[in-house]
């Protein structure tokens, strides 16, 4: 028989980030599923057509209020949120009984940022974002791998295949692709979900503005929030 234990606190916190980040920790920290940190991340294409595919949130950064997640900027995905900056993301826990929406604009992270975690993925991953073309059609999964195999040699790397699989790090270096990179979702509305007894769940949302600054930032005013019915 499934147990209901929490709910939401009352009464709820004035600011939701915080909440937030304490929950992906602790899904972390349970290791509640292989990629705690994966969220289903939703975007507007030109065309008008939703989109929606399963990235991972790299950081939740309470102050100022923004998710992180990388990939190629030339992927479906990129180019959904080149022509439009909004996004909307969800994580979903079973085991623990909750769920994270966000909504909010979505802008590219810093050259400096990117370029951190771009040198901190393994060497294999690093060859494998200068190869690929995200989301272009490619002839068939050996033309890939030997696309792979190309890309590492060009770099001066080892064979990707028959390397030894240590954790010893192999002396190249590989620049990150200026088509790869990171984004900020800043955040304007967040919903938690914690699931209840006889379908009876608690619910609430939170809505904040953001005024776009000169520099590409924002300043987010404050949080309105409201507990919502199941």
């Amino acid at each position: 028989m499934r147990t209901f234990v929490q709910n939401l606190p009352d009464p709820l916190p004035l600011d939701p980030m915080p909440l937030a980040s304490t929950w992906l920790r602790q899904a972390w920290d349970e290791q509640v599923q292989p990629n705690p940190n994966a969220m289903v991340l939703a975007t507007l294409g030109e065309d008008d057509r939703l989109s929606a595919r399963v990235v991972l949130c790299k950081d939740i950064v309470p102050d100022p209020g923004y998710l992180v997640f990388y990939t190629n900027y030339d992927s479906r995905k990129g180019r959904d949120l080149a022509s439009w900056p909004r996004a909307a993301a969800v994580f979903h826990w079973d085991t623990l009984q909750r769920q994270l929406r966000f909504e909010g604009e979505v802008v590219r992270s810093p050259v400096s940022e990117s370029d951190d975690y771009f040198a901190s993925r393994p060497w294999r991953s690093r060859v494998a974002a200068c190869a690929s073309r995200q989301s272009e059609p490619v002839a068939s999964r050996q033309a890939l791998v030997a696309r792979w195999q190309e890309e590492a040699a060009r770099l001066g790397a080892p064979d990707p295949i028959t390397a030894p699989d240590d954790d010893e790090e192999p002396d190249f270096h590989v620049a990150r692709p200026a088509n790869w990179g990171g984004y900020r979702l800043w955040v304007d509305a967040v919903e938690t979900w914690v699931e209840g007894e006889h379908r009876l769940h608690d619910r609430a949302r939170w809505e904040r503005k953001l005024d776009v600054q000169p520099d590409g930032t924002f300043r987010p005013g404050p949080w309105h929030h409201a507990r919502l019915q199941p």
